[in-house]
């Protein structure tokens, strides 16, 4: 029973990973339609705000649930203000543009942290379950995750907040014929994004470390995730997240993890196949 439990726990570990490190992406393309290629950059600099925040005698828990999301949702809204704004509707030029920001962002991570940033150590002790030792911060991100999914879902489902996101994301024009503000709206989901990532970035740290080239690791299975999920944010992320992190999980149990990660893009791209506009393109359409 107890390597039942220790299985599930470590598929429910694989899933909230993923889902974490993809909402914030999924989030700006479901919403602006704008594929943030400086995804990963940003989820490297929620690390190194945690980390540096940490070093600096800052409250752990207050670095990482606070410090991290807010600073990288602050650089969010700038990079929205300055370069964004100016490429709505031009989706290879957003691209690029990304792109050449995550370019630079590495750049200056590399000059002025370098490659040898000290770490910080799991949060939370390990516990045993019958014979097994469980990773007590494995379980934290779980909790995170759900406590995330669950506060995105109120946030766009219940408040007058939420109602503008899914407005401007469903008829801009409409959305501005009736007074709504749409740059300010996109302004915000932008810096939404950027703050989550940022937080997905600090709530890792711990696990992986941080480095300025650590965004190339991520960019990939975030975007898959992101585009096999289709236009609905939240659901199309969690039901792609679990699809594709059990399979990437029970893969790597009988494999290694690099088949893991192959198995992971096979499957999307199989999917994709059978379903170009992804899971909620098809389904689940009355969702966020």
């Amino acid at each position: 029973m107890s390597s039942i439990i220790v299985t599930l726990i470590g598929l429910a570990f694989a899933v909230a990973s993923l889902f974490l490190t993809s909402v914030g992406l999924a989030i700006i393309f479901g919403m602006m339609r704008v594929i943030n290629f400086a995804h990963g950059e940003f989820l490297m600099l929620g690390g190194y705000a945690f980390i540096l925040s940490v070093h600096a005698g800052v409250n752990p828990w207050v670095a990482m649930l606070v410090i991290a999301p807010v600073s990288v949702g602050l650089l969010g809204v700038v990079v929205e203000r300055l370069i964004i704004r100016r490429l709505y509707g031009r989706l290879v030029d957003t691209i690029l543009a990304t792109w050449g920001l995550s370019l630079v962002l590495t750049g200056i991570a590399s000059v002025v942290f370098g490659y040898n940033q000290p770490g910080i150590a799991p949060l939370l002790s390990d516990f045993r379950i019958g014979e097994y030792s469980v990773a007590g911060y494995n379980i934290f991100i779980i909790v995170v995750a759900i406590v995330l999914l669950a506060g995105l879902f109120a946030v766009f489902r219940f408040t007058n907040f939420g109602l503008k996101l899914r407005a401007t994301m469903q008829n801009p024009s409409m959305a501005a014929a009736v007074g709504l503000n749409v740059n300010h709206v996109y302004m915000a989901t932008f810096g939404l994004g950027s703050a989550l990532a940022g937080l997905a970035g600090a709530v890792i740290a711990p696990l992986t470390g941080v480095q300025p080239v650590m965004g190339a690791t991520y960019i990939g299975k975030t975007f898959i995730t992101v585009i096999s999920g289709g236009p609905l944010a939240l659901t199309g992320t969690f039901f792609s997240s679990s699809l594709l992190g059990l399979i990437s999980e029970i893969t790597t149990v009988f494999s290694t993890p690099v088949i893991g990660e192959a198995a992971l893009l096979a499957v999307a791209v199989v999917m994709l196949r059978i379903l170009p506009a992804g899971i909620t393109g098809r389904y689940f359409k009355r969702g966020v």
